[in-house]
């Protein structure tokens, strides 16, 4: 029967806990479930009360350590178990591949070839929590539909379960000791008779059993030689960690991939100074048998093998595990609010806390970068402004860089007079610092709603996720900088305001890009010469460059127009500036003159998407003007004319290709919508029907491309 493990740890959840006879009993509902699809190992996670966090009530199969990084999981993260509860439905990952592809940040933590199972435990009234299950990878690809109904069938009854013990305001109960994994841990261990245990002393080669943690539960005498310790000394302990040439991670690795794949695994390592040692281990559902012996002693063999280091003992895998796992998560972070937002949804559960502050400093004061679970609006505006000289735990770890960690008020009162002390409702804290390229650049709050003790290696693990937390805040705070640099420049290139022309009604909008910097090159004007003109461009790039190279050209137009050259000009002397500049970058465009009273538009055009024509009737037509090649390409290039009748109540539509232009959509297809759309739009003011082209086109959706659109009514001769 599988190994179950309870939730003993600290800051476990109340729905976890031990109650009387008769509650549900997690640990026999995940068992039974483990048994009906031969599923090798699974755990439920039940809602922390009143808060969006999934908490590990019991744990079956296998080393509760191995999903440390998820004991404590949002409700949003990018995990099966989540994704499961939040969407209400099974989810499904085949093997290592999909688990790569669809959640990289359990590829890096787990590696290893298994598929799983994650399920919602949930009524049509509420939610409860999610259940996860793993086979080996020897588990077809594909989840049977006998598999998947009896799934669905033991996780609906549990919900009810669930249920009918929150009615009776009863906590849900984990039963460990009902389904402890025997002691003798591998096939060696189920040896029980003398004789045999001396046939297994008399093998030239070790033989050792290690239980789900590791832990060595049998080893003959060969086993103890060639590692170097009497038995006596090896029982109970884990190899990584009582023999000191083993205390490297990649070994430990290995034990942790044979015990979730469940295949034969093998390495070689150095016992000091010269001898290799060959392991082969042997993995089952209650642990795993290894087989120890000597390896051919050649430099060829220990090639790319891992060596010990100085003898002190490595980091422990759980506390690689995290912080792999949160830094994954943080990479994907981009601006200060996404630093502090993936720090409040991915580190904030895992580590148990309740709140969280990220503070910065600007002008000799502390600054509020951002939050989460601080409902006291005092406690915020207190930490936020707060004088650097000021001696309180936050500025005291900006200043020197050291961590603090306060497992009550009292001891935080102890360092803190009152007066400093800010009354936030909690009761105990870690203080992290933020320090990125020898530089402090803030501080971590963690907030915890009940007294907590932190031992040592909890310290270590938080102070390497402060660590990970600056170097991502720093980069954010980099490209926030950055971004408003460039927004700033791209606003002031824009027309802030449309000149009123006679017998014209204009409008226009500007959608800057949704992905990267969210800046491109984007152009409009309208120019109230005589006639008056109009243009409208993109100039190739999404970044600052692209952006001051669209104000160049914007003002090339204006003084090209003034100076009263015909379109076909205005558009070969742009094309030759912008090959003078040697920038290589391309730019599209579109220049008419516009003369009302005589109801025409004269229009030239490099590259750039026809515009649309809706007549005064509500017929619309797409332009097809002749033309040339886009800006920047060739110097000789030649852009003819094209005269277009402008009755009054007609509307042009000009726009730039963000508009139109979306992965797997034919752009032929998305200018028939687009014309159908203004069709339909009837005689509705401009402004209205600029937001109601831009609502219902690709624009609304992510853009990785900006949108400009200039819309002109002909109005007679007003």
């Amino acid at each position: 029967m599988v190994g179950v493990s309870d939730g003993r740890t600290s800051g476990r959840s109340p729905a976890a806990a031990g109650g009387a006879a008769g509650r549900p009993r997690l640990s026999l509902a995940l068992a039974a479930m483990m048994d009906e699809v031969h599923a090798h190992s699974g755990a439920v996670y039940l809602l922390a009360p009143g808060r969006p966090v999934l908490e590990m009530a019991v744990m079956a199969g296998m080393p509760r350590e191995f999903a440390a990084p998820w004991e404590r999981v949002g409700l949003s993260a990018p995990i099966p178990v989540a994704q499961a509860l939040r969407e209400r439905r099974l989810i499904w990952v085949s093997g290592e591949e999909e688990m790569v592809r669809r959640y990289p940040r359990i590829a890096v933590v787990l590696p290893y070839p298994f598929a799983l199972a994650a399920l919602p435990l949930a009524t049509p009234a509420a939610a409860y929590g999610a259940v996860f299950v793993t086979w080996p990878a020897a588990h077809p690809p594909v989840l049977s539909e006998g598999e998947r109904e009896r799934l669905t069938a033991a996780c609906d009854r549990l919900a009810l379960r669930l249920e009918r013990a929150a009615a009776e305001r009863r906590p849900a109960r984990a039963e460990p000791d009902l389904l402890a994994s025997p002691p003798s841990g591998g096939a060696a261990g189920t040896l029980g008779s003398a004789e045999a245990a001396r046939m297994v002393g008399r093998l030239p080669y070790g033989l050792a059993a290690l239980d789900l943690h590791g832990r060595v539960s049998f080893a003959n005498t060969a086993a103890a030689d060639l590692l170097g310790l009497p038995v006596a000394e090896l029982l109970g302990t884990r190899l990584w960690a009582s023999v000191p040439w083993l205390s490297d991670p990649m070994y430990e690795d290995r034990y942790r991939g044979a015990l979730l794949s469940q295949r034969v695994t093998s390495f070689v390592a150095l016992r000091p100074p010269n001898d290799w040692l060959s392991f082969r281990l042997y993995p089952s559902t209650t642990g795993l048998s290894v087989r120890i012996s000597r390896a051919r002693a050649v430099a060829e063999l220990g090639r790319g093998a891992p060596r010990p280091g100085d003898g002190s003992p490595a980091a422990g895998l759980v506390t690689i595990s995290r912080v792999l796992g949160l830094a994954g998560a943080l990479t994907e972070a981009v601006g200060v609010r996404d630093v502090v937002r993936l720090v409040a949804d991915e580190i904030v559960p895992a580590v148990g806390s309740q709140a969280l502050m990220v503070l910065g400093s600007q002008a000799g004061r502390l600054q509020v970068l951002g939050q989460r679970g601080y409902h006291n609006r005092e406690a915020v505006e207190r930490f936020h402004g707060t004088p650097l000289s000021a001696p309180t735990p936050s500025t005291r770890v900006l200043s020197t860089g050291a961590p603090a960690f306060f497992g009550s008020r009292q001891e935080l009162e102890r360092l803190y007079p009152m007066r400093y002390a800010v009354r936030d409702g909690f009761a105990a804290w870690a203080y992290l610092p933020l320090i990125a390229s020898g530089r402090p650049v803030g501080t971590c709050v963690l907030a915890y709603a009940e007294p907590r003790h932190f031992p040592a290696d909890e310290r270590a693990v938080l102070t390497s996720l402060g660590g990970l937390i600056a170097q991502a805040l720093e980069r954010a705070r980099l490209y926030d900088a950055k971004h408003r640099l460039a927004h700033g420049l791209q606003q002031a290139l824009l027309p802030h305001s449309l000149p009123r022309l006679p017998g014209l009604d204009v409008a226009a909008r500007y959608l800057p890009a949704t992905q990267g910097m969210e800046i491109g090159g984007d152009f409009y004007d309208l120019l109230p010469a005589r006639p008056a003109a109009a243009v409208i461009g993109d100039v190739q790039g999404h970044n600052v460059t692209a952006a001051g190279l669209m104000g160049q050209l914007r003002t090339a137009v204006r003084a090209y127009t003034t100076v009263g050259q015909e379109p076909q000009e205005v558009m070969r002397s742009t094309n030759r500036l912008l090959m003078d500049l040697g920038v290589e970058l391309f730019a599209s465009c579109l220049y008419l003159r516009l003369d009302p009273a005589d109801g025409s538009a004269v229009m030239s055009r490099a590259g750039h998407p026809p515009p649309l024509l809706r007549r005064p009737d509500g017929r619309v037509r797409v332009l097809d003007l002749a033309g040339g090649p886009l800006l920047g390409i060739d110097a000789a290039a030649a852009y003819p004319a094209t005269r277009v009748g402008l009755a009054p109540g007609s509307v042009l539509v000009l726009y730039t290709d963000g508009l139109v232009e979306e992965p797997g959509v034919d752009i032929e297809d998305a200018l028939a919508e687009l014309g159908r759309r203004l069709g339909e739009a009837g005689d509705v003011p401009l402004g209205e029907l600029a937001d109601h082209l831009l609502r219902h086109s690709a624009a609304a959706r992510e853009r990785a491309d900006d949108v400009a659109l200039l819309l002109l009514r002909a109005e007679g001769d007003g």
